[in-house]
């Protein structure tokens, strides 16, 4: 007899609002018996259809809502058109070479993550749901892409927490060691394989190209650049020069063959921990006309925040400092516990600690290939600013 969870008084709001998951604590009472990882029904204390979804024992989050259809059946058919559904909504926005084309939740497709680098796929599959579900996924991937290769980067620290192993590999096809892809007119070089999450970050795509209208002629220093997405965009509209600055000699590398790929002499490479680079050009009295920071998140936990909002002010201090008066700070988080009310804060507070005067003139947050639940805090976690130093 398959699972019925009864929630209990008041829990069901939030997931009727439209939250996706179901917590181990919210739980009544349990009716029926059946496997780990099969289908269950979520009901209110009194009874009312919630949705259904997949539970998984081993994991704090016992649901993630699939679907709130109590008639609709859960088979390939289903995962073939929801999966078709979230590329239809990309190709609408105009998202046609490299783009996120599912992005768990916000897609109705919990656990699972499909990037499209030209002709192939990364994939992630974070949570049992998907797991359970992975042969059907793949076919409907196969059906709707006839793309060359698929790539799986399962190996998020999220899939502990489901209680899953770490998967990496080609899953169907060939995929080469770097994919081509073109963003923003830019060629880039993508490595699946050995690069961060799925091999690249395409959220930041839009942000990047936002960033060449505060480049042209300038002296841009790109902080945290990873492969050089923003230092090609800040290139391509025609920087006197880009310093590319990374702890990682592998993404300084991929900066270099960014640049020679797209025929840019006036990107330079600097190896070194970013807090101590931006301290040395304080000191040696170094400024730029723009400068970039895009760090990796600083805390991944609630219980992190405090020290990660240290980091980010300390940052942020020391890259408004070394800002020519009348130049940009381009300032992001990725990471959701670094809240916008939180950011914005942190911001102000380096501000008044830097001694410049600030103006916002942008703020932005992930792409619109990355759409975020209107009541789902950790959809909606990239903070992108430009601020203009005088």
């Amino acid at each position: 007899m398959a699972y019925t969870l009864y929630l209990k008084k008041g829990e069901e709001k939030r997931i009727i609002s439209g939250h996706p998951w179901v917590y181990a604590n919210e739980i009544l009472k349990i009716e029926g018996k059946d496997k780990n990882g099969s289908l269950c029904t979520v009901r209110s204390a009194d009874g009312r259809f919630i949705g259904r979804g997949f539970i998984n024992h081993l994991s704090k989050i016992l649901v993630r809502i699939i679907s709130r259809n109590e008639s609709e059946v859960i088979d390939e058919n289903f995962f073939y058109e929801t999966i078709l559904s979230a590329v239809n909504y990309r190709k609408k926005l105009g998202y046609d070479n490299s783009f996120r084309a599912v992005f768990s939740e916000a897609d109705n497709m919990p656990g699972l993550v499909v990037d499209k680098y030209g002709d192939y796929l990364s994939v992630q599959i974070v949570a049992l749901s998907a797991e359970i579900n992975r042969e059907a996924i793949i076919n409907s991937l196969i059906k709707i892409f006839s793309p060359k290769g698929i790539y799986e980067r399962s190996d998020s620290a999220v899939i502990k927490k489901e209680g899953l192993p770490e998967k990496t590999g080609v899953i169907y096809g060939e995929v080469p060691e770097n994919i081509e892809i073109n963003e923003n007119g830019i060629k880039m070089l993508v490595d699946v394989r050995n690069g961060q999450k799925t091999g690249y970050f395409l959220d930041q795509k839009d942000n990047r190209y936002a960033v060449r209208r505060y480049s042209k002629d300038a002296e841009v220093l790109d902080c945290f650049c990873n492969s050089g997405g923003f230092s090609m965009n800040a290139a391509a509209a025609g920087a006197k020069s880009v310093t590319a600055c990374d702890i990682s000699n592998f993404a300084l590398s991929q900066v270099k063959r960014n640049a020679e790929i797209n025929g840019f002499t006036n990107v330079t490479t600097l190896a070194g921990d970013v807090f101590e680079v931006l301290r040395t050009f304080k000191k040696e009295k170094k400024s730029f006309d723009t400068v970039i920071l895009d760090p990796p998140a600083f805390c991944k936990t609630a219980a992190e925040v405090k020290d990660a909002y240290k980091g980010y002010k300390d940052i942020n201090v020391l890259g408004m400092k070394i800002v020519r008066p009348g130049g940009f700070l381009i300032t992001s988080s990725c990471s959701h516990y670094m809240t916008l009310p939180l950011f914005s804060k942190m911001l102000s507070e380096a501000a008044a600690e830097s001694g410049r005067r600030i103006r916002i003139a942008e703020m932005k947050i992930q792409g619109a290939d990355h759409p975020s639940l209107i009541n789902d805090d950790e959809s909606m976690y990239l903070k992108f600013f430009v601020l203009n130093v005088l």
